[in-house]
This record gives structure tokens, C-alpha cells and sequence, in this order.
């Protein structure tokens, strides 16, 4: 590690925050296969799986600024535990309900959605926290830095821990074990966290007559200003999400041609060693530029290396490419990071946040439907390269703002 990165763990309050916020995080790697295999073994099928995985998720990713917006105004350590304790209960209830079969699907169905409704924004508060630990700018880059590359490790080593508990138990002890992990570490992260500082709010005199319209009206316009502002972060974390989603779908596609569909999993530990590089690389070296042009160059790049994967012969070469591609995944949504926090006001950074992830999940699932459909018309080295035109449209949104 370099002494920049010791750096960011030297800081006050680092020890603490960065292992409580891991502990929860590590419950978003292990929950999606754990329930996708749960449910297909409580109910005989993987598209009613995939359906009811597809449900909380989509439930998860509309209520996650609102989620976020209520640690901004409540802080994290009165609005977290209740949210912890509501998801909790939730996956309590589904390892129950899917430990074996017989439980009717409508009502799996509606506890997979509460799970979505209280799924604690856990990512965009431990940003906030660094936001406040490291007070420089060029610390706070480097510990936004590791905080993105151990989150993709965490993405990497769940579903490899909930494979291994399918194997050796049964899938609803993945679910149990997400509960317990996201119950201890939010707990945890609430009870280390810094209160952000909110300025206190001028009072504007409100009509009698209309003053919950006017409040709503108020609030409404504030979420449209922070995105108007956050335009080139936003555009930027859903063309990366749309095209990596591409691309994961159409190299378990192209393994197959070439070989094993299993053999994908060389292309995705590829993807996963180059974006911890090069989110490594990106903390560790001092930019001159700002955030903004980074964001520019990093998309670009992202774009560019996505496209070459159309020329790739053999499983080998798309392997190199994807590790390529990797270099600039980790490096883009650090920035688009580090751009909505220096964009958004203290009193709405956890939001702001939460918009960053809810683009870049938005894009993967519009891009997956997406590329399914296409792959039905047009050849694979067709689909590949138009993996590359979500960033490319992304490029193009940052010239029009």
C-alpha cells in the first residue's frame, strides 16, 4: 500500500468507519444468489427466481434517494437503525419462508419487496462519512478510491461465499447470514458515524392557505436542482452500469461459443483484477486536472476499451479486454463520486450519492432487457460494439450541459 493510503486509514475515525461499513456492504455481495437460489429451490423455478430478485431490486433502486434523503435530514445514527432493523426482519422472514418449500409465491413475492422498501443506502453514507473524515481533497479522493475498490472485492467474494454455503448447507442460510451482516454492520456504522453538519435553514413564509403544497413543492425543486447539477456524474454512472451490463450478458454469451459458458469466469475476475487497479492507480496518483475532465476522459476510455471487445477472435483476447475495460470501471465511478460530493451541499450528500448508484443500477437493468432482445437480430461482434455507445451517449449528454 502506498503512504497515501495509509494516509486515509490514519484518519481519525477510519478505523472505526471502513470495517462496520464493509461488515454491511458484504450482505449486498452474499443476498442476490443466496435468494435467487433460495427461491428457485422453495419454488421450482428460476424464472419465478428471477422474478421476484428482479422485484426487490427494482423496489430497492426507487426508493433509494428517498432512503438516502432521510439520513441527510435525520442523520445516520436515528434514520439507519430503524433501516436496519425493517431489512433484517425482511430476509428473516424470506430464509424462513424459502428454508423449504410449500409457502405460496405471492407471499415470497411481498416479502422480497419490504426488503426492497427498507434497504439501508449503506455505500452512499459511508461516502458522506469520508466526505467528513477527510477534509482534503486529495485524501478524500484516495479514500473514495479504496472505499469503490473494496467495494467491488466485497461484489467479487459474496457471491463466492453464498455458493459456498448453497453447497455445504442450503441457500436460505446465504439469506440468514445477509440479515445478520447487514444488521451488525449498519448498527455498527451508526453508532461510529459523524453527524454531517446542516446549516440551519432561513424560514421563508409560506401562504396559510397552501403550506404542504408549498413544502412539497420546495422539496421537489431542490431534488430537480441537485440533478440538473449532477447531470455529467449521473449520465456518466448510467452509461457505465448500461455498458458493463452489455457486456457482462454477451461474454457469458460468447463463452459459450468458445467453449464453456462457465469459462465467463475468467472474463469477469479479469474485469474485477483491472478495476481495483486502476481504482488503486487513480487514489495513489496526484491529478492535476479536475474532476469534471477526469470524468470525461475516464468515460471516453471506458467506451473505448467496450468497443474493442467487437474484434476479439477467442475467449483470451475478450479476457484481455475485459481486463482493459476494468482499468477505467473503478476510476469512473470514484470520480462521478467525487463530483456529486463536490457538487451537492452537506445536507444532501447521502442523496446525492444515492443517485449515482440508482443511475448506474437504472442503466445495467435497462441495458440487460436491452441486450437480450437484441442479441435475437443482430450477430454477437454486432452487440458487442454497441456495448460501448451507453458511455458514448453519456459523453454526449456532458457536451449539451
Amino acid at each position: 500500500m502506498s503512504a497515501s493510503y495509509l494516509a486515509v486509514l490514519r484518519a481519525p475515525g477510519a478505523a472505526r468507519l471502513l470495517p462496520a461499513a464493509l461488515l454491511g456492504r458484504l450482505s449486498y455481495g452474499t443476498l442476490p444468489l443466496s435468494l435467487l437460489l433460495a427461491t428457485a429451490a422453495t419454488t421450482g423455478s428460476y424464472a419465478r427466481a428471477g422474478w421476484l430478485t428482479a422485484l426487490f431490486s427494482a423496489v430497492s433502486v426507487l426508493l433509494f434517494p428517498t432512503r438516502a434523503g432521510l439520513v441527510d435530514r435525520y442523520g445516520p445514527r436515528r434514520a439507519l437503525p430503524p433501516m436496519a432493523a425493517g431489512y433484517a426482519a425482511a430476509l428473516l422472514a424470506l430464509a424462513a419462508a424459502t428454508w423449504r418449500p410449500g409457502v405460496p409465491y405471492p407471499a415470497l413475492l411481498a416479502l422480497a419487496a419490504a426488503a426492497g422498501v427498507f434497504a439501508p443506502p449503506l455505500g452512499p453514507v459511508t461516502r458522506a462519512q469520508w466526505s467528513v473524515l477527510a477534509a482534503d481533497p486529495e485524501l478524500r479522493r484516495r479514500a473514495y478510491s479504496l472505499d469503490t475498490v473494496a467495494e467491488e472485492l466485497l461484489y467479487v467474494t459474496g457471491p463466492l461465499l453464498a455458493g459456498l454455503l448453497a453447497a455445504a448447507a442450503r441457500p436460505a442460510v446465504g439469506v440468514l447470514l445477509s440479515a445478520a451482516l447487514v444488521l451488525g454492520g449498519t448498527l455498527t456504522l451508526a453508532a461510529v458515524a459523524v453527524q454531517v453538519p446542516v446549516p440551519v435553514p432561513v424560514p421563508v413564509p409560506v401562504p396559510a392557505q397552501v403550506p404542504v403544497r408549498g413544502a412539497a413543492a420546495a422539496a421537489r425543486s431542490g431534488t430537480r436542482h441537485l440533478l440538473a447539477r449532477a447531470r455529467q456524474p449521473l449520465s456518466a454512472a448510467a452509461g457505465a452500469g448500461a455498458g458493463l451490463a452489455a457486456f457482462s450478458l454477451l461474454a457469458v454469451v460468447f463463452a459459450g461459443r468458445h467453449g464453456s459458458a462457465a469459462d465467463v469466469a475468467w472474463v469477469e475476475a479479469a474485469l474485477a483484477a483491472g478495476s481495483a487497479t486502476g481504482g488503486l492507480v487513480l487514489g495513489a496518483v496526484d491529478w492535476r486536472a479536475p474532476a469534471a475532465t477526469r470524468l470525461t476522459v475516464l468515460t471516453a476510455a471506458l467506451a473505448a476499451a467496450l468497443a474493442l471487445a467487437a474484434l476479439a477472435p477467442a475467449l483470451p483476447a475478450l479476457t484481455a479486454v475485459a481486463a482493459l475495460a476494468g482499468l477505467a470501471v473503478a476510476p469512473t465511478l470514484t470520480t462521478a463520486y467525487l463530483l456529486t460530493d463536490e457538487i451537492a451541499a452537506p445536507a444532501e450528500r447521502v442523496r446525492a450519492g444515492a443517485w449515482v448508484n440508482s443511475s448506474f443500477n437504472a442503466g445495467s437493468s435497462t441495458a440487460t432487457a436491452l441486450t437480450g432482445a437484441l442479441l435475437a437480430h443482430l450477430p454477437l461482434s454486432g452487440c458487442l460494439l454497441l456495448a460501448a455507445t451507453p458511455p458514448l451517449a453519456a459523453l454526449a449528454l456532458r457536451r449539451r450541459a
